[in-house]
């Protein structure tokens, strides 16, 4: 960039002032772009940290807990003291005991919200990134439109007695979700769909068992990855 002070004392250019100012007017009005366009990369750039660095490992460990928690309540509420590998002979049809099931999985998938959400956002927090941007945003809605879909047509089945479909459903639904969001954070999310989606495939195939593969699904798989998480990114 030439100095104004050089432009004053040089006859020659002295001459040809306008020009001079034109370019150094130019000059400056590129420098300016260019820093805005650095400072927009630089905002770009954390915003993409943000969704993948404020994710955080520990509470996919301990939703997986929560949902290990909730299926023991389950095993105790309707099996205990029997295997839960026996349960073909016991029928879940009463509608007192399904309202109790669907209220231990409201209260696990809450708990588990609430703890991504808190823990996500204490790690943002820590590296001075905004948890809220328009990619967060758009990731939720991903994560949420097939999460909502899946929850209301196994309503709909439950209120015409297939008590059955929930375990399965559950499983896939949340799979397809999580595919859905995959795209706009780490790649383990969509891995883990995957596993849903098979798990609740197979869950399908067996019908019966389907507070085993509710246990699997939501809790070993969610430590796995959970664990996964916290040693690639958090520690």
């Amino acid at each position: 960039m030439l100095k104004p002070s050089k432009i004053k004392h040089n006859p020659w250019l002295g001459i040809h002032v306008s020009s001079i100012n034109f370019e150094i007017k130019s000059t400056l009005m590129k420098e300016i772009h260019d820093y805005q366009s650095d400072i927009a990369s630089i905002r770009s750039a954390m915003e993409r940290s943000a969704k993948f660095l404020s994710l955080s490992g520990l509470s996919g460990v301990l939703a997986g807990i929560y949902a290990l928690i909730g299926a023991t309540i389950v095993y105790y509420l309707i099996y205990y003291p029997h295997s839960p590998f026996g349960f073909r002979f016991y029928f879940i049809n009463e509608k007192a005991i399904v309202f109790k099931l669907m209220l231990i999985a409201a209260i696990v998938l809450g708990l588990s919200i609430v703890t991504a959400f808190v823990m996500s956002q204490r790690k943002a927090k820590r590296m001075g990134l905004s948890i809220w941007n328009k990619t967060s945003k758009e990731l939720t809605s991903n994560l949420f439109i097939p999460l909502i879909t899946g929850g209301l047509l196994i309503l709909i089945f439950v209120s015409r007695g297939y008590y059955g479909i929930v375990a399965p459903a559950c499983l896939i639904f949340y799979g397809l979700a999580l595919i859905s969001a995959s795209s706009l954070t780490v790649n383990e999310i969509r891995y883990l769909g995957f596993c849903e989606i098979v798990l609740g495939l197979v869950a399908a195939l067996l019908p019966g068992y389907g507070l085993v593969f509710w246990a699997l699904g939501f809790g070993v798989l969610h430590v796995v990855y959970g664990a996964v998480m916290h040693y690639r990114y958090d520690s």
